[in-house]
């Protein structure tokens, strides 16, 4: 079967990370993959912020937490040591599907690679919050961005996982 197919069957969401920090290379992979999805008008309005510092990362995951109505001991990441925020500009009528589509290439790129991955939602509501702004503006990031999604990736530590079998009428074939 096709590598890519392969991939995207065998493709399983990870919540359960080894501490181990993901070399910079494999980190590089993933993103450039990201860059690589396809964008309307190719506009490429999404921006991907690798996030390996812990003091970041962990700031990150209480402001998560919170906004699930859970405790700042709670981990939202699953102890992934590398977040990789996706966000995309609000300007492009399209960004919503475009940073969408980045986070497929990434979590299908991070397995091509030996790692696990998951997304992470309520990015949109992290990055509505003024602490977030303040992030961002620490990075040297303007413009307005919407948070579309935190693709976590590290190392699995748990077993490869099967998919369940697809639901009946998932496709419905119309015509010849």
């Amino acid at each position: 079967m096709n590598e890519i197919l392969e991939a995207i069957k065998t493709r399983r969401s990870c919540r359960s990370f080894k501490p181990d920090m993901v070399p910079q290379e494999l980190i590089d992979q993933v993103c450039e993959a990201g860059t690589y999805a396809a964008t309307g008008m190719n506009r490429q309005s999404p921006l991907i912020i690798a996030v390996k510092d812990k003091a970041l990362r962990d700031k990150l995951a209480v402001m998560n937490a919170a906004f699930m109505g859970k405790g700042p001991e709670f981990d939202p990441f699953y102890g992934a040591p590398v977040v990789l925020i996706v966000l995309a500009d609000k300007s492009a009528p399209t960004h919503v599907y475009d940073g969408s589509l980045v986070m497929g290439n990434l979590m299908l790129a991070a397995h091509a690679v030996g790692l696990g991955s998951c997304w992470i939602h309520r990015a949109f509501e992290e990055f509505q919050t003024a602490k977030c702004q303040e992030i961002l503006q620490e990075l040297g990031i303007e413009g307005e961005y919407e948070g579309i999604g935190h693709c976590i990736i590290g190392y699995d530590a748990g077993e490869p996982r099967q998919a369940p079998p697809r639901k009946e009428g998932y496709v419905r074939q119309i015509g010849e």
